[in-house]
């Protein structure tokens, strides 16, 4: 108890939840360091910069079955934005399932980073440079507005899917218990 006394009220939640409710659960205590791949460092990244526009970003997002995305956001007036992250020119060449995306969001993204051939990139989609830490957005799309009722469909798959990712975070073990 005493340590909640003495740090602040963020530290203490973190504590109990992320080390004293597990320290003894064999499950957490067996998990090796994630090492992330170029495309998941690009979305970290996109993710932060989009934070900064007021977008709440959720990464592999499924917005229907078969399709998932890299990064979609959700802007404070209900927009849909989806981002592709790119890691190399064969990342990109050998993935044409990108305009099976656009049906799904308000504005369409590339994100790649600096060294990546952007000229063969298609003009009609957006660009964002990034890396692990940021990113900016050097092109910006067109809005093709979504149907309402797709919109709808989409903001709820978004909430439950996070909602879902944020249980499966502070128990474990939920998805053992009920899948995912």
């Amino acid at each position: 108890m005493n340590f909640c006394f003495r740090f602040p009220l963020v530290i203490c939640l973190c504590f109990v939840h992320l080390w004293a409710m597990h320290a003894d659960d064999p499950a957490l205590s067996s998990r090796q360091p994630v090492h992330t791949q170029p495309g998941q460092r690009l979305a970290r990244g996109v993710c932060r910069y989009l934070r900064t526009l007021d977008v709440t970003c959720l990464e592999e997002m499924v917005p229907t079955r078969g399709l998932r995305v890299d990064v979609m956001g959700l802007g404070p007036k209900g927009e849909v934005w989806v981002v592709e992250c790119k890691s190399s020119r064969a990342d990109f060449t050998s993935d044409s399932k990108w305009q099976g995306y656009l049906p799904w969001c308000d504005r369409y993204f590339f994100a790649v980073d600096q060294a990546f051939p952007v000229e063969i990139l298609p003009e009609e989609t957006g660009l964002i440079i990034a890396d692990g830490y940021g990113a900016e957005i050097i092109r910006m799309p067109d809005e093709v507005k979504l149907p309402a009722a797709r919109r709808k469909a989409l903001h709820l798959s978004f909430a439950r899917q996070a909602a879902l990712r944020l249980q499966s975070y502070r128990d474990p073990g939920v998805a053992a218990v009920f899948g995912g």
